[in-house]
């Protein structure tokens, strides 16, 4: 996979964290084998001067609506992070009582939701992180050749069993946190799901996806290459006809 990062383009944002955040989340977004329209999510952390003059620690998040080939500096929803923090310790909470908690977190009432992964990104104690559903990834983990691999493929990523998005898979994160499973980690592969990579730099959090999923495409090459080549069953025209109406009949 091509890193797409311009050294010239990213000149003059070099001291802004959110234009950063949203200049590396179109790149992202500009590959569709990492994520579809809508798909995946970014974040920052940084800070947000308050009303009353105050610095407050916030994690700005790819807000739900928002695609990231396209997205602007409006297009995250800046939350309290130490609220988020907060209800990541909470033993159980419904999905919706975490979505109302993140709304009420909100720093500005006008900003979009949050994605629905707001807590996992504030459990990872990183300043960017990068999401993705990349295509390779997902290969790797819902086939046995991919998962016999995944351990060799990936020593510096944790991985993780799926778990349904939203507090949950939140908790699961937190957990992991907590128990120092990500210390000298650069990631986190969740099976059937996708991958997380982190760092305190923008370029370097881009830069560990994209190798990441450089690395799975060359592991999938390798399957395709080792394969024998069979041809194609053929198939009788007047059954797949047969297939078509019956199923026609049911609509």
């Amino acid at each position: 996979m091509k890193n797409l990062w311009s050294d010239a383009e990213a000149s003059s944002i070099l001291n802004d964290d959110l234009a950063l955040r949203v200049y590396t989340s179109r790149l992202l977004g500009r590959e569709d084998s990492l994520v579809l329209h809508g798909g995946g999510n970014t974040s920052v952390k940084s800070t947000e001067v308050n009303f009353f003059g105050e610095e407050v620690e916030t994690l700005y998040i790819k807000g739900s609506g928002w695609d990231l080939k396209t997205i602007e500096k409006e297009g995250f929803s800046p939350v309290d992070q130490k609220t988020c923090l907060k209800l990541s310790e909470k033993a159980s909470m419904t999905d919706t009582e975490m979505v109302t908690q993140l709304r009420l977190a909100l720093l500005n009432p006008s900003a979009p939701d949050g994605s629905i992964e707001t807590l996992v990104h504030a459990s990872i104690p990183y300043k960017f992180i990068d999401h993705t559903h990349a295509d390779a990834i997902l290969v790797m983990t819902n086939s046995p050749e991919g998962m016999k691999a995944l351990e060799a493929t990936f020593p510096d990523f944790l991985v993780l069993p799926y778990v349904m998005p939203g507090f949950d898979l939140a908790k699961q994160i937190q957990e992991a946190v907590q128990a120092g499973q990500i210390e000298g980690k650069i990631g986190i592969i969740l099976l059937s799901h996708g991958i997380f990579t982190f760092a305190d730099d923008a370029k370097l959090s881009y830069d560990r996806m994209i190798e990441s999923v450089s690395r799975a495409e060359k592991v999938i090459a390798s399957f395709k290459s080792d394969a024998k080549e069979t041809a194609a069953p053929e198939v009788d025209p007047l059954v797949i006809a047969a297939i078509r109406s019956e199923v026609s009949k049911l609509r």
